[in-house]
């Protein structure tokens, strides 16, 4: 996908001193990414103000608000954002670049990120048809605003295909209270989509999506945000209570939001986010390794086994990645080619294929991750497992221990299971 951020010594924590023979490189590269144009560059000038600061935002479980300062002076908050409504109107794959960028700089600030252009994608897609959402849209762009997302809820888990709360319209007005185990950066937030049952007699299932502005709405903190890692998200407890016009209510039922929209997209970008986590980790390997070849010149370190392994581990999961980036955008164009022709169905075949391919996507790279940055601990030894070195990996390690957990693989496994019993193979001969 893209190339690694910074070698391993510059990617260092804060404080923590660079090995002399990389300065001279690490000097080189930084000067070529401060020359760079466009929004790749302004990618890399964010993702070098969350690494200054990750090592903080991770010990005190704080909002990267630095990193956050910088993607909004570089109005990286609208990129998916089309012209029409001030934003830069990057693709999903430009997005995931970002977001991979940004991880190698600091894993929270990135699933931020990716979280915030999840929600953009969701309004961009099924909102736009109204007028409310398109001055959402502007605004955003002009301020900047960072959006969060609520679809959790305490009697019902994690399950966002189901919600107990229900909208209460009122006229022109709606009124919804929820009880949700986890907001991510709620209390940072500008806006915050909510799902919840379309009228108190609705069944679980008949859901829509709330876009809840924060002058209408109440966070009453329920639960902190101690946790193993991704501690800079911020994904504490809340009693969300949200007034506002029912035309920040997307028409678009929610089941179809989240099949055509949420999943391929935070499946991608979440999976951009693990593979930026994963380069990084490789970076300070290969550092480390150059380390040990130069200590025994004209013998090759135990650790190049490990190095090769977890190298091919990392351009499999950018393998696999940049396809489902290719499969999402082809998938997005085939509706939006639906939404011209509304005779034109899309093949029962394919929507259970697409769907699949995401889910699994979120499962092997979740896993892969991980499998990537345990070698390079073993590459790195006791300088890995140790905190504030140039090789330390301790952060990353705990980062993506979240991967699976994020709508648990077990969950996403039984669901990919039911899809692959409803296909079909194709006949012999046929595509």
């Amino acid at each position: 996908m893209i190339a690694p951020l910074l070698d391993a010594a510059s990617a260092a924590a804060p404080g923590a001193a660079a090995p002399a023979h990389d300065s001279a490189d690490a000097a080189v590269q930084l000067t070529a990414v401060e020359a760079e144009p466009g929004w790749r560059a302004a990618a890399r000038r964010c993702a070098a103000v969350a690494a200054q600061f990750a090592d903080a935002v991770d010990r005190d479980a704080r909002f990267p608000s630095e990193a956050f300062d910088a993607l909004k002076r570089e109005r990286l908050l609208s990129a998916l954002v089309p012209p029409a409504f001030g934003g830069a109107g990057l693709s999903l794959a430009d997005i995931g670049a970002i977001c991979e960028t940004l991880a190698q700089g600091c894993a929270s600030t990135a699933m931020v990120y990716a979280m915030h252009q999840i929600q953009v994608a969701c309004i961009e897609a099924h909102g736009s048809a109204s007028a409310w959402q398109r001055r959402l849209l502007a605004q955003l762009v002009e301020h900047q605003w960072l959006l969060a997302s609520a679809t959790s809820e305490q009697t019902i888990g994690g399950n966002l295909r189901t919600s107990a709360c229900s909208v209460e319209l009122d006229g022109e007005r709606f009124r919804i209270e929820k009880l949700a185990p986890t907001i991510s950066y709620g209390a940072h937030a500008d806006g915050i989509l909510v799902t919840a049952r379309r009228t108190a007699e609705s069944a679980a299932a008949d859901q829509v999506l709330i876009v809840a502005l924060r002058d209408g709405t109440q966070l009453e903190k329920r639960s902190g945000w101690d946790s193993l890692g991704m501690r800079g998200t911020c994904s504490e407890g809340f009693r969300l209570v949200a007034t506002g016009l029912a035309a920040q209510i997307l028409a678009t039922p929610f089941a179809e939001i989240a099949d055509q929209t949420m999943l391929p997209v935070s499946h991608t970008l979440w999976a951009s986010v693990w593979t930026g986590i994963a380069s990084d980790a490789v970076n300070r390997a290969k550092a480390c390794f150059r380390v040990q070849a130069r200590a025994n010149p004209g013998s090759m370190p135990p650790a190049g086994l490990r190095l090769a392994e977890a190298v091919g581990l990392l351009q499999m999961m950018q393998a696999r990645l940049a396809l489902a980036l290719e499969a999402a955008r082809a998938a997005h164009q085939a509706r939006q080619a639906r939404q011209h022709d509304p005779q034109a169905d899309a093949p029962l075949a394919a929507l259970l294929g697409f769907a699949s391919d995401m889910n699994t996507l979120k499962t092997s790279l979740s896993n892969t991750a991980l499998q990537v940055v345990q070698q390079v601990l073993m590459i790195c030894g006791m300088a890995g497992y140790k905190n504030g070195t140039p090789y330390s990996v301790g952060r990353h390690l705990r980062d993506l221990h979240s991967a699976p957990l994020m709508i648990n693989n077990d969950r996403i496994a039984q669901n990919t299971a039911s899809l692959l019993l409803a296909q079909r193979p194709a006949a012999p001969g046929r595509a």
